[in-house]
């Protein structure tokens, strides 16, 4: 099966950190964009954050600038968010996606995961 499988997610208390992964099975992460993602609930998606195939470029949000860090080893086919000084504003599901165009629209993502729950309270 194609797909991409997020794991990582949990509770963690304000200042806290989750490392979160991105498993791409049954293709080659190699060629492929990544993009993390997040929804809350009651607020639509948004994209937190991107890195581009070779891992050269990357794009945060204004929100996590210097607090998350996206980064991807192809040699294992997955892809990463670091996220430190974790707030309750950082509290959504987050999704990472595949796609052949660095931060491109969500809509033009090929594979997309089914979501990790990130809980951020005391």
């Amino acid at each position: 099966q194609v797909q991409v499988v997020e794991s990582g997610g949990g509770l963690v208390q304000p200042g806290g950190s989750l490392r979160l992964s991105c498993a791409a099975e049954g293709f080659t992460l190699d060629y492929y964009a990544i993009g993390w993602f997040r929804q809350a609930p009651g607020k639509e998606r948004e994209v937190v954050s991107c890195i581009d195939s070779s891992g050269g470029n990357t794009y945060y949000t204004d929100s996590v600038k210097g607090r998350f860090t996206i980064s991807r080893d192809n040699a294992k086919n997955t892809g990463y968010l670091q996220m430190n000084s974790l707030k309750p504003e950082d509290t959504a599901v987050y999704y990472c996606a595949a796609g052949l165009l660095y931060c491109s629209p969500a809509d033009e993502y090929d594979y997309w995961g089914q979501g990790t729950q990130v809980t951020v309270s005391s």
